[in-house]
């Protein structure tokens, strides 16, 4: 879902631009401004994805506003000008919509834009996933000390004396060591102690099934010492 708001001057082009966005289902209207500095107080206390603005109104036109901001949500420019549209696309509107705006051109605008959220949130990786990145731990394996990268670690197995590493690779890892000291070796808030004989990463949790959880096919127990801080912990 895609949070808006619309910025005119006119109240018939904001009325227009209310029942556009009450059609289209991955849009929800956060606010109707009639001007330039209503709708900055908006931004001010609401993130939204989408600005919907005119550009030619009195005082603080749709350009002076997003020029003002430091942190610029997408936008598309909706005008009776067309003369501004290299100006506009100069600023990286998403698009440039001219009155009167039929429907098909408004929601083809509106796909854009969500198209280019959807695109955005693959391939920038989550704040988590940037804390772990080029983050590694180094375990002694048969005759050699492995680098695992911690975004690798799926889970990982307490076997007395020695642990398993699961990893994105078909092979896991065996090596000399407690679970309880890996545990600390490991301290990063994306891994969780889940039972006496398991560890596991919370970003390659599948899903959890009452007193287990599904990584991968793999069915992990939860322990009823750990259940409450687990389930504490995935709802935060």
């Amino acid at each position: 879902m895609m949070k808006c708001i619309i910025i005119d001057d006119e109240p018939l082009a904001l009325e227009l631009l209310e029942d556009f966005i009450s059609k289209i289902p991955f849009l929800t209207l956060v606010a109707s401004c009639s001007n330039g500095f209503e709708a900055t107080t908006v931004l001010q206390s609401e993130q939204v994805d989408l600005i919907f603005t005119d550009i030619e109104m009195p005082n603080f036109s749709g350009i002076e506003v997003i020029k003002s901001l430091e942190q610029k949500p997408m936008f598309i420019f909706t005008t009776a000008y067309s003369h501004y549209a290299v100006e506009g696309f100069n600023l990286n509107a998403i698009d440039y919509l001219v009155k009167p705006i039929p429907f098909h051109r408004f929601l083809k605008a509106a796909t854009r834009a969500h198209n280019t959220l959807k695109s955005k949130s693959i391939t920038q990786p989550s704040s988590q996933e940037v804390a772990l990145t080029n983050k590694f731990v180094f375990v002694k394996s048969e005759y050699e000390n492995l680098k695992i990268n911690l975004n690798d670690i799926k889970y990982v197995e307490g076997l007395k004396d020695y642990i398993k590493i699961y990893t994105n690779a078909n092979k896991p890892i065996l090596t000399l060591s407690s679970l309880k000291s890996f545990e600390e070796k490991l301290k990063n808030e994306n891994f969780i102690r889940v039972h006496k004989s398991y560890i596991v990463s919370i970003n390659h949790i599948t899903s959890v099934q009452r007193n287990r959880i599904l990584i991968e096919g793999k069915r992990i127990p939860i322990g009823l010492s750990y259940r409450e801080f687990f389930l504490k912990k995935i709802e935060t």
